[in-house]
Formats: structure tokens, C-alpha cells, sequence
């Protein structure tokens, strides 16, 4: 059965922070509470993940872009959610939704 209208009436983006460093948040030692961590360079240790969202089932999430710095994953969010309220939802799913499960496949 083919479901006809907006893609925003079916689905929402986010856009998530995923830190992708090993390191502890925090050092613990005997003479303060805590430390805190390092600097590393922003680049090294975080990604930046648009999703797609079902609004009727939260746990059917798709990653449909992965980006290392925040301003690029910020643009294609933008564009991104432009589209989700312009294109209908299998024009939306056509361009977004099944290449990223395809990717997540892999």
C-alpha cells in the first residue's frame, strides 16, 4: 500500500554529537575530585550524524549523513529538512532514507 503526503507529517532529523575518543572523561586522583580531559583537536574526537526519525515508531532511526565537522553537518541538516517539508514521503525516502539504510547495511 502506497502512503501519499508530506514527508514532515512522517518524519523528523536530528542531528547528533558522537565523541569518538577512548579517552576518560575524567582523571581521577587522590589530591582533587577530578581533571579534565586534554584538549584534542575537535576533528579527532567527535562526528556529527544527521538522522532521519519515524514519528510513529522512535526506535526506526536512519543515518543519512556523517560529517566531521559541525558546519557541514549543519548545512545538509538545513538542506535536509528543507527538502522534509517540500517533497512528499516516498520522494523523501527515494532520496534520503533508502540510501541510508542501504549504507548502515554495509
Amino acid at each position: 500500500m502506497r502512503i501519499i503526503g508530506s514527508a514532515d507529517e512522517f518524519w523528523r532529523l536530528r542531528l547528533t554529537r558522537v565523541d569518538t575518543t577512548d579517552d576518560l572523561d575524567f582523571e581521577w586522583h587522590d589530591d582533587i575530585l577530578y581533571r579534565e580531559p586534554r584538549i584534542t583537536p575537535a576533528g579527532d574526537v567527535e562526528l556529527w550524524h544527521v538522522e532521519a526519525v519515524e514519528l510513529e515508531n522512535h526506535e526506526a532511526v536512519v543515518r543519512i549523513g556523517t560529517f566531521t565537522e559541525r558546519h557541514e553537518a549543519e548545512a545538509f541538516f538545513d538542506s535536509a529538512r528543507g527538502d522534509l517539508t517540500e517533497l512528499t514521503k516516498s520522494q523523501f525516502e527515494e532520496a534520503y532514507v533508502s540510501p541510508g539504510r542501504i549504507a548502515e547495511d554495509d
